[in-house]
């Protein structure tokens, strides 16, 4: 009796052992760029243990967008979606641009949607799943914001966020000819497609050019946005802080975050996305590959923390280690 009592203990540890075992997770060490290949702007989800990177296909875009797939972000597979194109997103107010800027979240209902810039005019994409097939969210084909909507700025670079009270907002907006860049936010309808045009609002804050994108912490909103021209050095990463979604913005102690270092191994950081792992935040963000004869970006990854007056501090260049189901 005592010996079986005793073999089932031990077969008991062992099934706990293997248990732990197998829910063990690795640190791995990410360098930069995170993948080889000239890609920008990109956005991140993580859906059923993968990670999904949307991104602008270098140099100036492409006729579809680049995604990217990864379970341990150090090995990935480029992907194909058959939604957006330059062809289907072609409206009689649509300038020769093509595709840019990609921003996907995952609503309430449980869809996935895409904000993103074909022709300079905004486009909403929705899908079950990251991989598609995706579709454009409105009936009637045509884009979510039209390029002449506000027509002394572009149109472009729009970023989604949701509150902590389930209230979608949508923020966009850049300059033309590297000057005069403007951001402006509406709220969005339970749809995440719907909004009042009246209730639209500027919002620019100090140095801001283009590429918004709203984090929040703690009830303050942080709205980080890039400043500059994305060819050259100039180009970095600034944030301002509010108490609403709409400021108004005070500057941040430590702004810009992120810019070109000396010795320009990171060159022109900007146009980037934040998301959470195992209680750290972190930057993903392209940068200057080569923009001798035309402009090639990469993707990179860092850590993005606060220090203890929550304001972000600067951000060191030099890849990260994230934490993986062995």
């Amino acid at each position: 009796m005592i010996k079986r009592r005793f073999f089932k203990l031990c077969a008991v540890l062992s099934i706990i052992a293997c248990l732990n075992s197998c829910n063990q997770k690795l640190e791995v060490k990410i360098d930069n760029p995170i993948i080889q290949g000239d890609f920008a702007d990109p956005s991140i989800v993580m859906y059923q243990g993968k990670y999904y990177v949307f991104a602008t296909k270098d140099p100036w875009g492409g006729d579809d967008l680049a995604v990217l797939e990864s379970s341990d972000f150090k090995n990935w597979e480029q992907k194909t979606i058959d939604w957006p194109t330059k062809e289907a997103c072609t409206s009689p107010t649509s300038s020769d641009a093509r595709v840019w800027a990609p921003c996907v979240i995952k609503a309430k209902n449980g869809k996935f949607y895409m904000y993103v810039s074909v022709g300079s005019e905004i486009w909403v994409g929705v899908s079950e799943q990251p991989l598609g097939p995706w579709k454009n969210a409105k009936a009637d084909n045509s884009p979510l914001i039209k390029g002449n909507m506000f027509p002394e700025y572009h149109m472009i670079d729009a970023e989604a966020f949701i509150d902590d009270d389930g209230k979608a907002y949508l923020y966009w907006g850049s300059g033309l000819n590297w000057e005069n860049g403007h951001c402006f936010v509406v709220p969005l309808a339970e749809d995440m497609v719907t909004f009042d045009e009246t209730a639209i609002k500027d919002i620019t804050p100090p140095y801001y050019f283009e590429a918004p994108f709203m984090l929040k912490r703690d009830n303050k909103y942080y709205l980080m946005y890039s400043q500059g021209k994305c060819v050259d050095n100039t180009y970095k990463v600034r944030y301002a802080v509010g108490n609403t979604p709409y400021g108004p913005w005070q500057e941040g102690e430590n702004s810009p975050i992120l810019s070109s270092t000396k010795d320009s191994t990171t060159l022109g950081p900007g146009h980037h996305t934040v998301f959470s792992k195992d209680q750290q935040d972190y930057i993903l963000y392209h940068r200057i590959r080569d923009n001798k004869n035309t402009l090639l970006r990469e993707l990179a990854i860092d850590s993005l923390n606060f220090n203890s007056n929550e304001d972000i501090d600067k951000v060191k260049p030099s890849g990260v280690k994230i934490r993986i189901e062995k």
